[in-house]
């Protein structure tokens, strides 16, 4: 019954906080992994939407919320083994190896890649308090961090986390298995 109350309450979020441009703007699946940034990345509005798309600016720099089960989402789902990234700044975020299936329609994480690069503050919006999560490196918007829910993952925690703001680095294992495919 918790998990049906957590499901309803993040489609309600969902659909009434979102537009559907998300689905126009998958995660980047990019062939190695970007330089990740030393100190902290300052920038303008202006800077900022220079280099990410729309939607991208919407979630990552004003908090926002993409579509359940959208495009992004589905495509989330069938990726392989590989490190999740900052659209914004390239920092590591989360390793595919603690992702899993939530239900809510967002992609989940049980842990971060380093704790140092995902960062967490109280976020009282919306008429609740929740943890919000953030890129510490460039402040991007990540989603937010529910804990004690029992999904079976050894930290009971989930990072419910909107996929627009990864780029994805399949490993070199799994590019390995994609070019033995396309052949």
């Amino acid at each position: 019954m918790k998990k049906l109350k957590i499901f309803l309450t993040n489609i309600f979020i969902a659909t009434t906080l979102t537009s559907c441009q998300a689905d126009e703007n998958p995660i980047k699946v990019l062939e190695t992994a970007p330089k990740e940034p030393t100190e902290k990345i300052m920038k303008s509005e202006e800077e900022w939407k220079k280099i990410l798309t729309p939607e991208q600016f919407r979630v990552a720099r004003k908090a926002g919320t993409e579509p359940a089960f959208n495009a992004v989402y589905k495509q989330f789902a069938k990726q392989g083994d590989g490190d999740y990234h900052c659209v914004g700044c390239g920092s590591k975020l989360f390793h595919s190896k603690t992702k899993f299936d939530s239900g809510s329609g967002w992609p989940s994480f049980y842990d971060v890649a380093s704790n140092e690069n995902v960062v967490t503050k109280v976020d009282n919006s919306h008429g609740m308090e929740r943890t919000e999560i953030l890129c510490g490196k460039c402040d991007a918007h990540l989603g937010h961090l529910f804990t004690g829910e029992n999904y079976g993952n050894p930290t009971k925690n989930r990072y419910c986390v909107n996929g627009i703001v990864l780029d994805f680095v399949p490993s070199d294992k799994e590019k390995k298995t994609d070019e033995k495919t396309e052949k």
